[in-house]
């Protein structure tokens, strides 16, 4: 295959910009052919805008049926993801999923086994792993510079959301439209980042989660969790959708120092000799090792940029056979993160790693009985193909 043809499941605002970037020639080798959506309006858009060239469908099944397409981009609603990857497998097509990989593991686990039996390319819109800034980061902890990981801490606080934005749709901030809430919508980059920059495995966790803290909603939007990994190390993790100004800093400390990123720049505080090796030698009083802070320097693409280095990532693993930088596969690692801080609170108590999958579906699927939007709920978890907004 000299050319892949893609098609996009969901105009919403993922999928246009998918769309547009595609149309205008910036992934090598990948061709937009086709789009899906069940909203005509988005149809006539794509009409007007994409050219007559690429091809329209209101049904999931026509599109993926089409021959016209040998891979799909899935952007459409959390809980249809899974469900629509599955389908697209079984039409012999490979899959480029958007965040998150879906609402809960249990869901992702089929997904990620439908994608082994079908042998295509699978990939997730984990267009945060293309950020130098951390690639950077995770070269310099998986390379050993920054010696064995002893503490993360993360706060990602600058996600502010008023009560209007919660307001501009029936389908936000629910357990029904949405699966959650800062977790699922907001965090899934920071999730990912988490564990594929530190190499780090969890061993268990215990979190807080605030549900509707100073907004009208189901949702948690105010979380704090601490989680100790294989390895012995220990995490924070920080976020809400409430504080302004918010704060985005990952502080990751080792044998050798620690590495900060925060306002869009790297600092490495680097010891002369590891911890552990001035502790076995030093002996005098209150003296610690010498450390140098070093301004690591990097430069950062902008977020359409990276979006299409992911699809163009996805295009080469297809066309030239190259490994993937996000394997869809992997979406389940974060998703893992987000629903042990939800069971940790729904049960009152600690989680073990990996989470029981029965019992977290068993608990969401009493928030979704209970939700206010349970007739969304209905729609988005069957093949429902409108965008994610």
């Amino acid at each position: 295959m000299n050319e892949m043809r893609i098609g996009i499941i969901g105009l919403g605002n993922m999928g246009t910009g998918h769309a547009q970037y595609l149309a205008k020639g910036q992934v090598k080798n990948g061709v937009l052919t086709a789009v899906c959506d069940d909203r005509q309006e988005r149809l006539e858009w794509a009409r007007k805008e994409l050219g007559e060239q690429v091809k329209t469908f209101a049904n999931v099944e026509e599109f993926l049926g089409s021959g016209a397409i040998d891979g799909v981009i899935v952007a459409t609603p959390h809980y249809s993801h899974p469900e629509l990857a599955i389908k697209a497998f079984a039409y012999g097509l490979h899959v480029l999923i958007e965040k998150p990989a879906g609402v809960y593991t249990k869901q992702v686990r089929e997904m990620n086994e439908a994608a082994a039996a079908s042998g295509k390319v699978f990939g997730i819109m984990y267009n945060q792993r293309s950020n130098p800034l951390y690639r950077k980061l995770r070269d310099l902890i998986i390379s050993g510079e920054l010696g064995e990981v002893r503490r993360t801490n993360w706060i990602v606080t600058n996600w502010y959301r008023s009560q209007s934005y919660y307001n501009s749709g029936g389908w936000r901030a629910t357990w029904a439209g949405e699966g959650g809430g800062v977790l699922i919508n907001q965090d899934p980059h920071q999730l990912d980042l988490w564990g594929w920059t530190t190499g780090l495995k969890p061993k268990r966790m215990r979190a807080f989660c605030q549900f509707g803290k100073n907004r009208d909603i189901e949702v948690e939007n105010d979380v704090t969790a601490y989680v100790e990994y294989e390895n012995g190390a220990t995490g924070v993790f920080v976020t809400s959708t409430t504080d302004a100004p918010g704060t985005n800093r990952f502080e990751v400390s080792g044998d050798r120092g620690k590495i900060v990123i925060e306002d869009g720049k790297l600092t490495f505080w680097r010891l002369r000799v590891p911890e552990s090796e001035f502790n076995a030698t030093f002996t005098g009083g209150f003296g610690q090792p010498e450390c140098w802070k070093c301004e690591v320097p990097i430069q950062s693409g902008n977020g359409e940029q990276q979006h299409a280095a992911i699809t163009q990532d996805w295009v080469n693993a297809v066309v030239k056979g190259t490994p993937l930088l996000a394997p869809g596969e992997e979406g389940i690692n974060g998703l893992m993160l987000s629903n042990a801080m939800l069971l940790s609170t729904w049960t009152d108590n600690w989680v073990d790693f990996p989470i029981d999958e029965e019992l977290f579906y068993a608990k969401l699927q009493e928030q979704i009985r209970q939700s206010k939007t349970t007739k969304v709920a209905g729609e988005y978890q069957t093949l429902n193909v409108q965008g994610t907004h």
